[in-house]
């Protein structure tokens, strides 16, 4: 009796410590009744229905990663690259995730690897290695919506290694060092082209300031001319108010300085090798004589300052 007794108590106390559940943080299980789904547990203390409730699933609702294997794709224009990729995602709906799907993990990488040889093929290989995040996005949109119905929240999927071919990959360097040296002539030649502009703009307001120069000195050099044409007239007026007057002095002052004017440019004339001077001097002083005497009298009748 007593061995049955023990047995009992033995038997009593495994189904009691059965039938507790502890729930950690970031779980949640599901409760089955005799292979129904009753109820899910959240983090914490619980006690189940010996013989009648057993744990169904236990859920991981903390956000996981998904590593999205390699695969081969064939782009829209015939190219074939190697890619790969990781995804994010989290449960929202911990009953649907356990009974809507089979093996969640394989159903997603699936999901995935397929959109994601939609998405890159229709693509072009240039598309393909410039807007990553274009194709990041695009499978974020399509995978999220598929996954809902199995209660799954895809937060992020990251395409890591796009890898075109060996041969692909020298081709597309030499076509980028061409495009480099390409880019390199077309700044050179538009620096050329600049530079030549600036010379000409700059020859050409050399060539406006050197003409507004010349049209400048013209101006003084007429406007000297004019200046010492009305001198000259004013000069030869005034004498021939002299002699209208009865005043020959003048006359002989007048003639006196031309006649002087026009021999000192014989003497600086630097082809005149030989000077002839006439024979009657005497014309000649006589006319400095009455330049003289013109002199005197014009001091003399000037008024002195102060008086």
């Amino acid at each position: 009796m007593e061995a049955v007794a023990v047995a009992l108590l033995v038997l009593v106390i495994g189904i009691v410590l059965k039938s507790v559940v502890i729930v950690r943080q970031g779980f949640e299980y599901t409760v089955e009744n005799f292979g129904k789904y009753t109820r899910s547990l959240k983090p914490g203390f619980h006690i189940l229905i010996p013989v009648f409730e057993s744990i169904g699933a236990k859920i991981n609702r903390k956000e996981q990663v998904l590593q999205v294997s390699s695969q081969e794709v064939i782009t829209k224009d015939n190219a074939m690259v190697t890619v790969n990729g990781v995804l994010f995602y989290q449960i929202q709906d911990a009953v649907n995730a356990a009974y809507q799907v089979e093996n969640l993990d394989y159903a997603i990488m699936n999901l995935v690897m397929t959109n994601i040889r939609t998405v890159i093929g229709s693509m072009e290989i240039d598309e393909l290695l410039s807007q990553r995040n274009e194709i990041n996005q695009k499978l974020l949109s399509v995978v999220d919506v598929a996954t809902i119905p199995w209660g799954v929240k895809v937060t992020r999927v990251e395409i890591k290694d796009i890898t075109p071919p060996k041969d692909l990959i020298d081709a597309m360097a030499r076509q980028m060092k061409a495009e480099r040296n390409k880019r390199a002539d077309i700044l050179e030649a538009e620096g050329q082209r600049q530079s030549e502009i600036l010379q000409a703009e700059g020859s050409k307001q050399a060539a406006i300031l050197e003409a507004e120069g010349k049209k400048e000195a013209a101006f003084r050099e007429a406007e000297a001319r004019e200046r010492s044409a009305e001198a000259e007239a004013k000069a030869t007026y005034m004498v021939s108010e002299a002699i209208a007057k009865g005043d020959p002095k003048a006359l002989n002052y007048f003639l006196g300085q031309k006649y002087i004017e026009a021999l000192q440019g014989i003497v600086t004339s630097p082809n005149q090798k030989l000077l002839m001077l006439p024979m009657d001097t005497s014309q000649v002083m006589s006319t400095v004589a009455g330049i003289a005497e013109l002199v005197k009298d014009v001091a003399a009748n000037t008024p002195k300052k102060g008086a």
